[in-house]
């Protein structure tokens, strides 16, 4: 099967976007056609410091022809949109909030027209594009908004790696509400909305990822999955008749329960994802097991979108190349390209 075309982009300049976006793409060959989005002659400029060997093969969108990656194979693609100003690497310019913005555009157009098979995108620093004038509040709502969809799920994703006693799984957690104040969560829990980011997670574990048959755990909200109602009734009211729903819908998910004793290996290994409640309940775990090759994945978009599961991070930027870890630009490049293939593979079975 063709490799499939992957554009990635590059972030905020001033971070290591840049840099981890043309070292994750440069180990990528073989599982995908990596295209860069960003400033062309700055991201050249990069490249050359960092190996003499990585060749920047400039694409040319109204004359797209992605067969010349494989062509010149090792080359990485890059589809030029240039900053305003040039990046100073840990100082962050509002100027260029427009042109980080014009890298998520392209990317979101050219997957929706067929030239990407998936997009993978670097950090951005928020700020800097309230500061150019944009409200903006991150990647997840901006991609929902311009490819018109309702609602979106966001998932992390990551190997856990354990002894050799132990069989390594991949550990997958969605939540239910994402950016919220801890004091709105109880409200933002409805059995609408679980029903609705339970469904969205079942069909892309089983058309993105090729599970067939998902099993999801879910969390309750309170401590002891409220016990039995003394320590809340969120899961009476609101959680146990949301999964009975799914249940009946063939919806295979087991809950809720109590997340300071779901998240350990006998119940993670024989399950595909944890939808938890809030931001704060299930990520921390994810992150403590995962971090530096985890994964942030948009479920529920018309588009493949995966992300690092990290930030910007300017003070490592600001002191030069070669100290940011790539890993999980590299677990997100391989993860977009899985999915990919994943989905062509079930549309030519449905088909």
């Amino acid at each position: 099967m063709t490799k499939p075309v992957i554009a990635i982009t590059t972030g905020e300049p001033a971070g290591i976007g840049p840099e981890i976006s043309i070292r994750g793409a440069a180990c990528c060959h073989e599982m995908a056609r990596p295209v860069l989005i960003g400033d062309y002659t700055g991201l050249k400029q990069l490249a050359s410091k960092m190996d003499a060997g990585i060749e920047l093969l400039k694409l040319d969108m109204t004359k797209w022809n992605p067969d010349i990656l494989s062509e010149r194979e090792g080359s990485i693609g890059v589809i030029d949109s240039p900053l305003l100003v040039p990046a100073i690497p840990g100082h962050l310019d509002a100027r260029n909030g427009k042109p980080v913005l014009s890298f998520m555009d392209i990317a979101i157009n050219g997957a929706q027209t067929g030239k990407f098979d998936a997009v993978v995108t670097a950090p951005v620093q928020k700020s800097t594009i309230n500061d150019a004038g944009i409200p903006f509040t991150g990647h997840t709502e901006y991609f929902a908004e311009k490819t018109g969809t309702k609602r979106v799920v966001m998932m992390l994703a990551g190997l856990v790696e354990k002894n050799s006693l132990q069989n390594n799984y991949m550990l997958r957690v969605a939540l239910a509400t994402t950016h919220l104040p801890l004091k709105e969560v109880s409200q933002s829990i409805t059995e609408e909305s679980l029903l609705e980011t339970a469904s969205i997670v079942n069909h892309e574990l089983q058309t993105r990822f090729g599970i067939e048959s998902p099993h999801i755990l879910m969390t309750g909200l309170n401590p002891h999955a409220g016990e039995n109602g003394y320590l809340g009734d969120e899961e009476i009211r609101v959680i146990n008749p949301a999964i009975r729903k799914l249940r009946s819908r063939n919806i295979n998910v087991s809950g809720p329960f109590p997340a300071d004793t779901l998240f350990q290996p006998h119940y993670l290994e024989h399950a595909d994802c944890v939808i938890a409640m809030y931001h704060d309940q299930g990520l921390p775990v994810l992150k403590y097991a995962t971090f530096g090759h985890g994964v942030n994945i948009t479920l529920g978009l018309p588009i493949i979108r995966t992300s690092v599961d990290h930030g910007t991070a300017l003070d490592i930027a600001s002191k030069g190349l070669g100290l940011a870890s790539h890993g999980s630009m590299i677990e997100a490049i391989r993860i977009a390209a899985e999915m990919a293939l994943s989905s062509k593979k079930r549309k030519r079975i449905v088909e």
